[in-house]
This record gives structure tokens, C-alpha cells and sequence, in this order.
């Protein structure tokens, strides 16, 4: 795997000591440290502060002095798998996820609020249900949408990202009937007489971006859709503030198209990206971007290109991840394939033989031997021992599927959040194997590093809430979702909110620990995750969180 090569000025940050309580280094020791040297935004000595002080003497520095007190310091929080500019854009919309409302008629009336307030013909776009956490455990329907608005469009995403429902006229003014065909890997959904019931899935969602908007065609559920630029850079601007505000310094966009490349290249340009971005475009930019020599990273230390996404199946949270004899919570649903296998596996192998990474949200055992074989057969084509494919999600891998997986170096990447906020949902579609839900456990016994992310907006980037749910399996309801055996320690659960996200985006010689010549990016912490009970990690304040040597939050 090529390297990123940074040709970005260095950053002027003046050369500093930081002390504090503990520095959990995350290197390959576990060590732990009580001050570092800065100079010019990077590590120039780690160790006591009395190593410290000699280090900036030998190199004639005069430092200044910042101490932390009785704060912990660990490496910025790296998220691998996260949508900043879908997560900003939905801070617009109306939340309607279960601290809002737990019905149907709740939901109504949050949306028709929203709609009073409105100009006339704005969309009205909410966010956040999941039906089985509603009273009526179904989906709210077109029908029921249309009480909020029939002169303009209704849209209530699902928790997933993965679709939701729209109203009548949203259908109406995209030719939607129920003559319609469904889409390859998307569906609009029908009720037993055939007519729309408004719940739309995946690839079907292209309708929600207009006829000028981006399509993606069959490449991943589409949620794309368009504001003026100034208003999408004012997203974005509050939703990176979102990520340094928990301890994040490092981002993977996991799905990125031109308006998401537009608007982080405008940032840039502005002096406005503040922490760190890796972009992977999504798969029907493959032959764009092969097209323009682009085979492997490039960029500079804030911005820069990674890989490819691409889907193999749905979301296990809206039921559409792909099981073919039926959910047992439905057995009328299946969900669906994005590709036909051979067509998948032929993107892939254009992709590895060219030298991308790959990233592929794949989620059940179907998808996820779709993405292993398709792998195996590229590696054997062209054998690289550090290809680092990725799976995105990987819920519910088989015990054979994770002893091939690390035979042939893919790396999971985890969201723990998933199953914390709706992992009994998971059960209540697929019955006990969902118990199962991201088994990192079984991944880090089969000596598959683990990678955990947010996957924001579908959980919001609070790397200690994820670490917490991590090392406890315990969701949002109190409940542990399976054995044990499925946990990890809390070492190494923020080892993979750290240098294993940094590894799983190739940018380790940089990132992802702290260590002499890497980037001084840290968060400081009010309490010890190694040290507090599990189920406290979740509650340890973020005090400031730190970028190239400089504070770029603190908290209030």
C-alpha cells in the first residue's frame, strides 16, 4: 500500500512542553508518558518532563509550558467510517429519532412544525426513526406523510442513512407509480395489493436529489441531496466542530462524490478544515478516477484521496443488508445485493490491480463472503501482503469468514455505536445470530486488528461512548447483546479508536499514536479510560482536543 506523502507547508505551531497526568502513548509498547515536546506541529520528545526539558535544550529550544493538570492525554480519536457533510447537513433537518418521538403521530407533528416554519416549497426532511423503536413497530407511510405536506416534499430518513419513507407528492413529481420497476439494489416498496406504500430503500433513493442532483446509480443508497454551496460549507463547519468536540483529529469520509470533493477542496481553500480528512470516492467515480491516474494516495496532511467505497448489501438497521431466505422479523423481506457478484468481484479487481484500497459496507454473511471472495481472487491475480481492503460495518461475519479474513489482511471496520442504539433491533430481524453484531472479539482472537468508528450521522462521533460499548456490549436499553467472549479491553478498544483507524487509512507513519516525528494531535481528557470502571468511559469529559500542536477546542 503506497504511503501518503505530505507537501504541505509545516505548521508553524511554537515549540511547547505538555504535561499532564498520563499520555497514553499507543505505540507499540502501551507506554505511558508525562509530557511531550511540540515543535513546528509535531512530537519532538515524549517521555518525563525532565526528558522533555533536555531534548528542547540539545535542539536550543525555548519552549512554552502548557499543563494539563491532572487530565489524561491519548492520541486523537481517528474515525475511519464517518459522512461529515450528510452528518452537518441532517443537523438542518427535523430529529425524529426516539428522544423525540416514539410514535407515528409524534413524528407527524415534529415534521408539520418544521413545515409551518418553512418557505413555501421547501423540502420538509426529517431523520432519526427506527421503526422497531416506534409504538406501531412498522414504518410510517406516505399516507401519513402527506398530513404534513402535499404541495412539497416530505422525507423522514431511517436511522441507517439507508432510505425511509416519502410522501405522495415526492413520488408523484419522479414518475414513481406502482408500475414502477424497483431499481437495481434499491426498492420502492409496495403493500399486499401493489400500491406504494411511500418506504423507499438503497439505490432507490436516487429520486431524492432532482434531476440535476448527483446520481449514483446502483453504487450505494444515495443521500447526496443538494443546498447552496454556502449553505453546505456552513454544514460542514458544524459538523467537524461536532468531531473535535469529542476528541476526533482524523476522518475517513466513507463515501464521497463531487459535491462532498467540491465542498471540502472550497474549506480548504477558505483556511477553514481543521482537522484531518481521507477521502474514498464512491465506486461509480471508479473509472473517473482511474481515468485521471489516480492510483494511489495523494493530498497533504489535512486533505487527502484513500480509496474506493462500495456497497454489497443494505443496512441490517433498516432491514435491507441482504438475507435470502427472509428476516425473521419479516420473512417477506430480504433486503438486496448492490452488484451480481461477478460484477462486484470485476470491481474489485480493477481497483486492486490498479493499487486502491477498497472499502466495502457489506453486513451480512452473504455480502460479506461476496467481498472476501472477490478480495481473494484480486490478491491471487496480483498477491500484495498490504493491500489493507477494507470491510465497512462487517456485522455479521461467519467464524470461517474471519479466519479468511485475516489470512488475507482485510480489516473490519467496526461501529460499536450501532448496536448500542439499536442492537436488540438487530435481533427482532434476524433472531439470535444478531447477538453476534460486530463480534470483535472474535475478530481480535483471530488476530484481525480492529477498527472502530462512528459511521456519523448514523451514530454521533463520540469515540468514548463507542470505546465504552466496545469493552461492555452493553446497549442504549441496559441490555448486553451477546457473550463475553465478544468484548474487547478497553486497551484495545482505544488502541482502535486510534492507531488501528489510523492504519486502516494508511496514514500510521503520520497518525494514530504518540510517538517522536508524528503530528502532536491529541485530545485531553478529564479521566482515565484504562483506569475508570467500563461503564464510566462514556461519561469522561472532553477538556480540549489538540491539531498539529495547537488547541482547536476546548470545552466550554
Amino acid at each position: 500500500m503506497r504511503k501518503l506523502t505530505a507537501f504541505d507547508r509545516p505548521a508553524q505551531a511554537a515549540p511547547r512542553i505538555v504535561t499532564a497526568r498520563a499520555i497514553h502513548t499507543v505505540d507499540r509498547a502501551s507506554s505511558t508518558a508525562t509530557a511531550m515536546l511540540l515543535d513546528r506541529g509535531r512530537i519532538l520528545a515524549i517521555g518525563s518532563a525532565a526528558d522533555c526539558e533536555a531534548a528542547a535544550e540539545a535542539a536550543r529550544l525555548a519552549p512554552e509550558r502548557t499543563d494539563l493538570g491532572d487530565a489524561v492525554v491519548v492520541p486523537g480519536f481517528i474515525d475511519p467510517h464517518a459522512h461529515p457533510l450528510m452528518y452537518g447537513q441532517m443537523m438542518t433537518w427535523v430529529d425524529c429519532g426516539p428522544a423525540k418521538a416514539a410514535s407515528i403521530p409524534e413524528i407527524i407533528a415534529l415534521l408539520k412544525a418544521a413545515a409551518a416554519e418553512l418557505p413555501e416549497g421547501r423540502p420538509v426532511r426529517g431523520y432519526g426513526y427506527e421503526h422497531r423503536n416506534l409504538v406501531e413497530q412498522r414504518h410510517p407511510t406516505r399516507f401519513e406523510l402527506d398530513e404534513v405536506a402535499t404541495d412539497r416534499q416530505v422525507y423522514l430518513m431511517n436511522a441507517s442513512g439507508h432510505g425511509g419513507v416519502v410522501n405522495s407528492h415526492t413520488l408523484e413529481i419522479n414518475g414513481v407509480d406502482r408500475d414502477t420497476p424497483n431499481p437495481d439494489g434499491g426498492e420502492f416498496f409496495r403493500d399486499a395489493d401493489g400500491e406504494l406504500t411511500g418506504e423507499l430503500s438503497d439505490a432507490a433513493c436516487n429520486i431524492l436529489t432532482g434531476v440535476h442532483g448527483v446520481k449514483i446509480g446502483h453504487h450505494g443508497p444515495n443521500f447526496h441531496l443538494a443546498d447552496e454551496p454556502d449553505e453546505h460549507l456552513r454544514q460542514l463547519d458544524v459538523a467537524t466542530q461536532r468531531f473535535l468536540a469529542g476528541g476526533v483529529t482524523t476522518i475517513g469520509d466513507a463515501q464521497v462524490s463531487r459535491r462532498e470533493f467540491d465542498m471540502y477542496l472550497r474549506l480548504a481553500e477558505a483556511g477553514r478544515l481543521e482537522l484531518r480528512v481521507s477521502m474514498y470516492l464512491l465506486s461509480h467515480l471508479l473509472d473517473d478516477a482511474l481515468d485521471m491516474g489516480l492510483v494511489g494516495q495523494f493530498g497533504n496532511a489535512h486533505l487527502s484521496f484513500a480509496g474506493i467505497k462500495l456497497y454489497a448489501d443494505g443496512t441490517l438497521g433498516g432491514w435491507t443488508a441482504y438475507f435470502p431466505d427472509g428476516y425473521v422479523g419479516d420473512p417477506c423481506r430480504t433486503g438486496q445485493l448492490y452488484h451480481e457478484p461477478a460484477a462486484y468481484a470485476e470491481l474489485i479487481r480493477k481497483a486492486h490491480v490498479a493499487g486502491l484500497q477498497t472499502a466495502t459496507h457489506a453486513q451480512s454473511p452473504t455480502a460479506i463472503e461476496m467481498v472476501v471472495s472477490a478480495i481473494e481472487a484480486a490478491l491471487v491475480e496480483r498477491p500484495d501482503d498490504d493491500a489493507r481492503h477494507r470491510i465497512e460495518h462487517c456485522g455479521l461475519p461467519s467464524p470461517g469468514q474471519i479466519e479468511r479474513m485475516a489470512k488475507a489482511g482485510i480489516r473490519p471496520v467496526n461501529q460499536p455505536q450501532h448496536y448500542y442504539n439499536w442492537g436488540e433491533g438487530v435481533e427482532d430481524a434476524i433472531g439470535t445470530p444478531g447477538e453476534r453484531f460486530n463480534p470483535l472479539g472474535e475478530f481480535a482472537a483471530a488476530g484481525v486488528p480492529i477498527t472502530i468508528s462512528s459511521d456519523a450521522p448514523v451514530a454521533d462521533p463520540i469515540p468514548l461512548e463507542a470505546i465504552q460499548t466496545a469493552v461492555t456490549r452493553v446497549t442504549r436499553r441496559g441490555h448486553q447483546l451477546g457473550s463475553d467472549d465478544l468484548r474487547i479491553s478497553a486497551e484495545a478498544a482505544l488502541r482502535a479508536h486510534t492507531y488501528e483507524g489510523a492504519v486502516s487509512l494508511g496514514r500510521e507513519d503520520d497518525l494514530g499514536s504518540l510517538e517522536v516525528g508524528k503530528y502532536a494531535d491529541f485530545a485531553v481528557l478529564a479521566d482515565d479510560p484504562l483506569a475508570v470502571d467500563p461503564e464510566r468511559i462514556a461519561g469522561i469529559s472532553v477538556l480540549e482536543t489538540w491539531v498539529g500542536g495547537e488547541p482547536r477546542h476546548r470545552a466550554a
